[in-house]
C-alpha cells in the first residue's frame, strides 16, 4: 500500500511529469484538489473513483478529515494517487500528508509538480531571475494557516523579485506594506490569474495600483523589475493544444 502525493502541475496536462501520468492511469482511487485541471483528471481511466476534497469559500474538508481519508484508502487499497495542484510540497500542504501517512506506517512516494510559483509568470514572459535586473527570487504565501498577518515589509527588496501565491484577496496590505518596506510605488507588477488553463488572465501594473486589480483566484502576483519584461512563452501554443 502506497500513497503517492503527485504533483499536477498549474494547470494543462501539458506540463504533467511522465510519472504523474503513469500514476494516474493506474491508479485505485484518486483523490484531488479543487485546482486540479479536467484536463489531468481526464487521464484517470473510467471507473476509478476520484473524490474531490478540495477547498472551497465556506466549504471546506479539514486536513484531519483528509489524512484520514488517505490513511484509510490506502489500508484496503495498492496504488492511492494523492493529486495536488501545482508542487506538492509548495504550498501544497504535502508535508503535513506525508508526515501523518509516515506515522501511520504507510508508505509513501512524492511526485514532484511544476510550481505555478515559476510556471505562472513563464506564461507571461516573465523570468523570476535575471542578471542584470533581480539576483534571487522569494517565493511566499498571501495568508498563514492561522491568519496571522505575513510582515511583507521585511520582504521589499528591490533586487530580489516577490513571488506571492493565494495573495490577491490580501493585496491592498501587501501592497501598503511593501510600500513602507521600501519598494518605490512604481515597482512592476504582473498578475497572473488561472495560469496554463483556457481562463488565463494577464494583468500588468504597478505597486500603488495593485488594490485596484480586478481578478479571479486562483492568481499569482509577482513583484520586482522583471515584471516590465515580455520575452515570450509557449502557454498560448500549449493551451491550443491541449
Amino acid at each position: 500500500m502506497t500513497v503517492y502525493l503527485v504533483g499536477a502541475g498549474p494547470g494543462s496536462v501539458d506540463l504533467l511529469t511522465l510519472r504523474a501520468a503513469t500514476l494516474l492511469r493506474h491508479a485505485d482511487v484518486v483523490v484531488t484538489d479543487r485546482l486540479v485541471d479536467e484536463s489531468v483528471l481526464a487521464l484517470v481511466p473510467n471507473g476509478i473513483e476520484v473524490i474531490d476534497v478540495g477547498k472551497r469559500p465556506g466549504m471546506s474538508h479539514s486536513q484531519e478529515l483528509i489524512n484520514d481519508l488517505l490513511i484509510s484508502l490506502a489500508s484496503s487499497l495498492q496504488s492511492v494517487v494523492r493529486l495536488k495542484g501545482g508542487d506538492p510540497f509548495v504550498f501544497g500542504r504535502g508535508g503535513e500528508e506525508a508526515l501523518a501517512l509516515r506515522e501511520a506506517g504507510i508508505d509513501v512516494e512524492v511526485v514532484p509538480g511544476v510550481t505555478s510559483a515559476f510556471a505562472a509568470p513563464a506564461a507571461a514572459g516573465i523570468p523570476v531571475t535575471h542578471r542584470d535586473i533581480s539576483w534571487g527570487v522569494t517565493v511566499v504565501t498571501g495568508h498563514t494557516k492561522d491568519g496571522l498577518e505575513i510582515d511583507f515589509r521585511s520582504l521589499a527588496n528591490p533586487s530580489l523579485t516577490l513571488v506571492i501565491l493565494m495573495g490577491i484577496t490580501h493585496r491592498h496590505s501587501i501592497a501598503q506594506q511593501l510600500m513602507e518596506g521600501g519598494l518605490s510605488p512604481t515597482t512592476a507588477v504582473a498578475v497572473v490569474a488561472s495560469a496554463w488553463t483556457q481562463q488565463q488572465r494577464i494583468m500588468r501594473t504597478n505597486l500603488v495600483q495593485l488594490p485596484a486589480v480586478t481578478v479571479p483566484t486562483p492568481a499569482v502576483v509577482v513583484v520586482g523589475e522583471v515584471a516590465n519584461l515580455d520575452v515570450g512563452s509557449l502557454s498560448d501554443l500549449v493551451l491550443q493544444v491541449s
